[in-house]
C-alpha cells in the first residue's frame, strides 16, 4: 500500500468515486461522512468495484472531539482529501448560516488537528464559483477572484483563504486546491453515482429523475441569458475524470513534487455546454423525451463559465478524457440501476 488517506465526505458523489480511484492506485482509505446528503450504501458499491472495503466511520467534521479520536485510531494517515461540505448554490441562498457553519468549521477543525497528528497534506475540494461572474472565458487560475454570487461560492473563497493563512502562519502543511467546474455522470459499471437525499439540488440527477418519472418536471432557470440559446453555460466534467485528478494530487504531495506549499488547479474540460444543450444530449443518449419548462432566473446563478485546464494538463499531467455523450449515458445507466434495485 502507498499510504493511508482520509477522505471526508467519502460516501458522497465525488468522494465515493475518488475512493475507488485511490484504492485502484494502491492507497488505503479511511472514509468519514455524516450521511447528511448520501448513504453508506456507496461503501458497498466501492467494494464491488475495487474488491476492497474502505474503513468507514460515520462522523461529522464539525465534531472536533470525534475527529481527534479518529486520528488517534489511525495515526498513520498521510494525507486528507476534504470533500465534506454543503454544496448547492440555490440552497445556500436560502440557508446561508447552514453553509457557513458546515463548510468553514469542518475545514478549520481539520487544519487545527493536522499538525497535532503529523498529517502534512490536504487536497481541498474547491469550485469555479470562486471566480464569480467572469470577465471572459475560458478561465485560468490567474483570473480574478470576484465577489461570490452565492453563500456556497463564498464559503469556497473563504476556505481557500483559510488554507493560505494557515500555511503563511507556519503551520507544517501543504495543500493542493482543486477548483472543479461541474461534475456529472457516474462510474461506468453503475455501482456508484450521484444519489442526493431528497429533491436533487444539482441539474443532472434532476434530469435523470424527471426522465424516470420520479420528478414531474425539470425547471430550466432562464432562457434570456447572453448565450446562444439563452440558457446558462457550464463546463460539465465526468466525475471519474475528476476523481483521478485527486489521486494525482495526492501522489504529487506525498512524492514531494509540489513547487509551492499551496498549489491551485482548475479541473474542467475546456468546453462550455448550455443547460438546453445538455438536455438535448441526454434525450439523444437515453432515447427519452424530457419534460421541462423554462422558468425565471435563479438567484446566485452565473451566466457562463468554463475552464482553461492547461495548467492541470501540463503540471499535473491530467486531462479530462470522457465526452459529454458518454458521461450523460453513464448518468442514465446509474438511474436505471437504481430503478432495478428498487431504490429509486
Amino acid at each position: 500500500m502507498k499510504g493511508k488517506i482520509l477522505v471526508t465526505g467519502g460516501t458522497g458523489y465525488i468522494g465515493s468515486h475518488t475512493v475507488v480511484e485511490l484504492q485502484n492506485a494502491g492507497y488505503s482509505v479511511v472514509v468519514i461522512d455524516n450521511l447528511s446528503n448520501s448513504t453508506a450504501d456507496s461503501i458497498d458499491g466501492i467494494e464491488r468495484i475495487t474488491g476492497i472495503r474502505p474503513v468507514f466511520v460515520e462522523l461529522d467534521c464539525n465534531d472536533l472531539e470525534g475527529l481527534k479520536k479518529l486520528f488517534q485510531a489511525h495515526p498513520d494517515i498521510k494525507g486528507i482529501i476534504h470533500f465534506a461540505a454543503s454544496k448547492a448554490v440555490g440552497e445556500s441562498v436560502e440557508k446561508p448560516l447552514l453553509y457557513y457553519r458546515n463548510n468553514l468549521n469542518s475545514l478549520i477543525n481539520l487544519l487545527d488537528l493536522m499538525p497535532q497528528f503529523n498529517v502534512e497534506n490536504i487536497v481541498f475540494s474547491s469550485s469555479c464559483t470562486v471566480y464569480g461572474e467572469p470577465d471572459k472565458n475560458p478561465i485560468d487560475e490567474t483570473a480574478p477572484i470576484k465577489p461570490a454570487e452565492s453563500p456556497y461560492g463564498n464559503t469556497k473563497q473563504i476556505n481557500e483563504e483559510i488554507i493560505r493563512d494557515a500555511v503563511r502562519s507556519g503551520s507544517p502543511i501543504k495543500s493542493i486546491i482543486l477548483r472543479y467546474f461541474n461534475p456529472v455522470g457516474a462510474h461506468p459499471i453503475a455501482e456508484i453515482g450521484e444519489l442526493p437525499n431528497g429533491v436533487p439540488q444539482n441539474l443532472v440527477p434532476f434530469i435523470t429523475q424527471t426522465a424516470m418519472g420520479i420528478r414531474q418536471q425539470l425547471s430550466v432557470f432562464g432562457d434570456d441569458y447572453n448565450t446562444p440559446d439563452g440558457s446558462c453555460i457550464r463546463d460539465f466534467i465526468n466525475v471519474v475524470d475528476l476523481a483521478k485528478a485527486h489521486v494525482i494530487a495526492v501522489d504529487r504531495m506525498l512524492g514531494n513534487k509540489s513547487k509551492d506549499k499551496v498549489e491551485i488547479f482548475n479541473l474542467g474540460t475546456g468546453r462550455g455546454v448550455s443547460v438546453l444543450e445538455l438536455i438535448k444530449v441526454f434525450e439523444k443518449v437515453s432515447g427519452t423525451k424530457l419534460n421541462y419548462k423554462i422558468v425565471s432566473r435563479r438567484e446566485g446563478d452565473i451566466e457562463k463559465i468554463w475552464a482553461d485546464p492547461k495548467h492541470a494538463n501540463t503540471v499535473l499531467g491530467w486531462t479530462a478524457k470522457e465526452n459529454i455523450e458518454d458521461t450523460m449515458a453513464s448518468a442514465w445507466k446509474w438511474q436505471l440501476r437504481l430503478r432495478d434495485k428498487g431504490i429509486m
